[in-house]
């Protein structure tokens, strides 16, 4: 009996630990909500580590995530870099916002410009190992920064990046689920950035299997918890939707 109440309460902290306070605010509200300085603190390393994460994936010459592929795709057939392939596109996305009511946080903002230019940075300082180990060990430790990264962005609770924005607004306005949203929307990136040329690999598999667990770990740890009235204290955070299957998309 007692052994079945010790399991039974392990389950209950399990449960409680995926739980996450996260606030549906305006971009107005996001800045009212109090802890600013630590939230802007923690988005911009976010948004710095997600930066230098894609450069490690990319160093490590095994395959990408699908919009990697795309802004991979696009950067060997235009004259800019990577990064700069990045803002561009995520900019882009950004105006899509408009016919979707969409708003955009101070976050989003940042995330179209920082992790671009963090992506660059990564991609002057790091340089492709020449061993196979090596790769597979530079890919690994980028998907899992990736994950942490992105909690530490989301959870900064300054708006979503232009793609997260885009996938829920899709969802939101044609009464689709967000999965097949995001589905459908990473199929059609993926095919046309590697009809570009971008890489599709080990790394597309590994990182669609991976990305949406690690968010869901990191995610509860690393969120600011904020005083305002539209927080739901205690409410259980939506699942973190996982990338599709690489069987079916390769994320």
């Amino acid at each position: 009996m007692r052994h079945h109440l010790t399991r039974a309460a392990q389950a209950a902290r399990r449960r409680h630990a995926s739980r996450v306070p996260l606030a549906h605010l305006t971009p107005r509200e996001q800045l009212r909500a109090g802890k600013l300085t630590r939230r802007l603190v923690q988005l911009m390393i976010g948004l710095t580590l997600y930066g230098l994460s894609m450069a490690m994936m990319i160093r490590g010459v095994l395959g990408l995530d699908p919009w990697d592929v795309f802004h991979s795709g696009i950067a060997s057939r235009v004259p800019l870099t990577f990064g700069q392939v990045t803002i561009v596109v995520g900019a882009l996305v950004l105006l899509l916002w408009w016919p979707l009511r969409q708003w955009p946080g101070l976050g989003t903002i940042a995330n179209v410009v920082v992790i671009g230019v963090a992506a660059d940075i990564g991609l002057g300082l790091l340089s492709t190992p020449g061993a196979v180990w090596a790769r597979v060990l530079l890919l690994v430790f980028g998907i899992v920064l990736n994950g942490l990264a992105g909690g530490l962005y989301i959870g900064s609770q300054l708006g979503p990046g232009p793609r997260d924005g885009l996938m829920t607004g899709f969802a939101r306005r044609t009464g689709l689920s967000i999965r097949l949203v995001r589905t459908t929307i990473e199929v059609v990136v993926l095919a046309v950035g590697w009809a570009l040329g971008g890489p599709v690999g080990l790394g597309t598999v590994l990182y669609a299997v991976s990305i949406g667990p690690l968010v869901q770990f990191f995610l509860p740890r690393v969120t600011v918890p904020l005083e305002s009235p539209r927080t739901a204290p205690g409410a259980a955070l939506p699942a973190v939707p996982s990338p599709p299957s690489a069987t079916a998309a390769d994320r």
